[in-house]
């Protein structure tokens, strides 16, 4: 098991990779990657994709999607009375926020816990904070946004990248229709078999993967949408976020005045 020591950390300070552990587990943050949860191994067995700074940012790790979750049709929404233009990074849309491309700093590291934030990369502004607790039998992670000085609509989330899991138990009442597009209409209706890339609410029990033999994963949240993506061969992600894709579009996104937060949690949990 690879060592880690508590260590004071000033204000401001980046670092290439942070190492927590507790128990048996053993998580590596990447503050450089989009401060982004790059590695958790409980027992010798690793739960995520992982990959490097130099790989396609969207595809491994466990990173937080601010300030918003999923795509946002053509990258622009109307705020406020004027336009607003996002870079499209996966053509025609716009996907995931700017914080898991963004460097985030070091404000607070323990042997179990680290704590991170970043501006937000758009023409809103505002801050992106992250708390990561890691106990023997689960990393907590508390993701917040606030507004600067002017009010901005969010969505937040994260993007687990798991393991293809040799069995899931994944299970919702209602899922949203979605246009040629791929964008949600805003209709929920029942859920279609697998494979999905869609976005769901109204889970019918535990969220459940079966990593490996030795090793089962739950993950939950006190979001009430979920995007899961069970479409790729080596993996399967279970994505907590607080509205749909293209929640401002759709009038959905939450509002922050000047000053206000809004904060959610996701806990990746495991049995071995």
């Amino acid at each position: 098991m690879r060592a880690c020591a508590a260590a004071a950390v000033r204000i401001g300070e980046t670092r290439d990779m942070v190492e927590l552990q507790s128990g048996r587990a053993t998580v590596l943050v990447s503050p450089m990657s989009g401060g982004r949860v790059a590695s958790i191994e409980v027992g010798g067995d690793e739960l995520l994709v992982t990959g490097a700074p130099g790989d396609d940012p969207m595809q491994w790790g466990s990173y937080p999607m601010v300030p918003f979750a999923g795509r946002i049709r053509d990258g622009r929404f109307v705020w406020d009375d004027r336009t607003i233009q996002l870079p499209v990074n996966l053509p025609p849309h716009a996907i995931h926020g700017s914080g898991f491309t963004s460097r985030w700093d070091v404000v607070d590291q323990g042997r179990d816990h680290a704590e991170l934030q970043c501006r937000l990369d758009w023409p809103l502004g505002g801050l992106a904070h992250q708390h990561l607790q890691l106990t023997p039998q689960a990393l907590v992670c508390v993701l917040t946004v606030r507004a600067d000085a002017e009010p901005m609509p969010v969505t937040l989330g994260w993007h687990p990248w798991f393991r293809k899991p040799l069995a899931a138990e994944l299970a919702f009442a209602r899922m949203y229709a979605k246009d040629d597009a791929g964008i949600p209409t805003g209709e929920l209706v029942a859920p279609r078999p697998q494979p999905w890339d869609d976005c769901f609410v109204e889970p019918l029990g535990p969220l459940v993967l079966q990593i490996s033999p030795h090793v089962t994963v739950t993950v939950s949240s006190d979001c009430d949408h979920w995007v899961v993506y069970t479409e790729p061969e080596h993996a399967t992600c279970v994505e907590p976020q607080s509205g749909p894709p293209d929640a401002v579009n759709l009038g959905t996104a939450t509002v922050l005045q000047p000053g206000e937060i809004l904060q959610r949690t996701m806990t990746i949990a495991w049995t071995t």
